[in-house]
């Protein structure tokens, strides 16, 4: 999706919000949470994935970039001795989506490997209130005129249209709820890599296929105004940038602009650390830059960790 997120807004019939809802903020600055005390482990943890992991002067992205995502999850997890609800998660990796629904007298489909997926027991409460929702039919989505907002996209012919939620979400499957997508950006050479903004439209577009597919397992396929909205989290992360990303989805009445429109709350570029030195810079016989993590942001830690917490905490 080359024109980023607002081409993603319009296949989905969504509306952006910029920054994180307030459910997740609340969790964010909420003292009595202690993220504060696992600031230290964070940075000790991007130490090891940039600095010690390897036996390599200078790790490359291929690598530290996977094994930082761990060591994140792996301090989130710790939370579970608190919060025992937490220990009620799944990560399911390699797993396939595919959605497709009819966008005025166009048929889309979002389909493939969906990046790491967290399943949850239970799903995430809807973020946005009524009111809320009700107000997105005043929203008016961007259009692309004279351009066509499926321009870039991949043509292709359909001989089912496929809305299915892949082996994750098999009949008894005790985590049948998508809580979080993570996509790493991992390529060691940038121009493998996505964009920021197309990582960011990437985001939208699964997290939307996932939402829309389960919204489909639980209420067939007519259009309709759901009572209960999905909410899919996504985060995206290059091993350094960060991208957050809330999404609910209100209606499956996607044809017409007019109506209900998805929300999405969007926390874009977050640095995790400004830089990883891994051998000392040394001019003149001076010192000038030494090794080690400098200008850890720990806020970008703890939204991490909170849209982790989200929905149980």
């Amino acid at each position: 999706v080359l024109a980023g997120v607002r081409q993603a807004q319009w296949l989905t019939k969504t509306r952006r919000v910029e920054g994180l809802p307030s459910a997740v903020q609340g969790l964010v600055e909420k003292a009595a949470l202690g993220l504060q005390e696992l600031e230290e482990r964070a940075k000790h943890m991007v130490s090891h994935a940039r600095l010690w992991d390897t036996a390599e002067v200078a790790p490359r992205r291929e690598r530290y970039c996977p094994v930082l995502f761990e060591n994140l999850i792996h301090i989130c997890r710790l939370m579970s001795g608190k919060y025992p609800s937490l220990s009620k998660r799944m990560l399911a990796r390699n797993c396939r989506i595919a959605a497709t629904w009819e966008r005025e007298s166009i048929l889309l489909q979002v389909r493939g490997l969906s990046g790491i997926l967290m399943n949850s027991v239970t799903p995430i409460p809807a973020v946005a209130s009524q009111e809320e929702i009700l107000a997105t039919r005043e929203h008016v989505l961007e259009t692309f005129y004279p351009i066509a907002p499926t321009i870039d996209l991949q043509e292709v012919n359909v001989y089912r249209e496929l809305s299915d939620t892949g082996q994750c979400f098999r009949d008894g499957y005790p985590y049948s709820h998508p809580h979080t997508l993570f996509f790493l950006e991992s390529a060691n050479v940038r121009t493998d890599r996505f964009r920021p903004e197309q990582l960011r439209a990437k985001m939208l577009m699964f997290a939307f296929g996932n939402a829309l597919a389960k919204a489909r397992a639980l209420h067939g396929n007519d259009p309709k105004v759901l009572e209960q909205p999905i909410v899919v989290q996504s985060i995206g992360t290059d091993g350094q940038l960060f991208q957050f990303m809330v999404f609910q989805l209100n209606t499956t009445d996607l044809v017409s602009n007019d109506g209900i429109k998805n929300l999405v709350w969007i926390d874009s570029d977050q640095s995790l650390y400004e830089r990883a030195q891994c051998i000392p810079e040394v001019k003149k016989r001076v010192v000038t830059k030494p090794a080690g993590i400098s200008g850890f942001q720990p806020d970008t830690f703890k939204k991490f960790l909170a849209l982790y917490l989200h929905g149980t905490v």
